[in-house]
């Protein structure tokens, strides 16, 4: 007879990844934004050449625009994305833990801000009706 105790591994996975999510989105969306005045939301860009999209969609976890209208490294993301990584190594098993760990959570959370920031770009539009119809006119 199984309990619910064979499943206890992937509970915690899934714990982790959900607290994972947790802090980036408390530290990187909410806490870090305010200190430098920054607005880490993606922009859409929606015109120009389509090199000129991607690069915007592939930038913009590193730049964003501050509180005065200007482009600036995005501290608030990447902050985020560091400290909710360093903060893993709290709850994480010891085999998972350490400074190689933390660089590289950081770095598949960033890419994963990349990936996403190409969806919103070319992807999302399409499956949007609103949003082409507001960009045609």
């Amino acid at each position: 007879m199984k309990t619910w105790f064979a499943f206890s591994p992937y509970g915690q996975r899934i714990g982790a990844i959900s607290a994972d999510s947790f802090a980036d989105i408390m530290i990187g969306s909410t806490a870090l934004p305010s200190l430098p005045h920054q607005d880490p939301r993606y922009l859409y860009q929606g015109t120009g050449t389509t090199t000129s999209r991607i690069r915007h969609a592939l930038l913009s976890p590193f730049i964003c625009k501050g509180d005065n209208g200007q482009w600036q490294p995005n501290y608030s993301s990447l902050g985020g994305d560091l400290a909710s990584s360093a903060l893993s190594n709290v709850y994480y098993p010891q085999s998972n833990r350490g400074a190689g760990h933390v660089f590289g959570n950081f770095a598949i959370g960033t890419a994963e801000r990349m990936a996403s920031g190409f969806a919103q770009e070319f992807i999302l539009p399409r499956l949007t009706p609103s949003v082409n119809r507001q960009h045609q006119q």
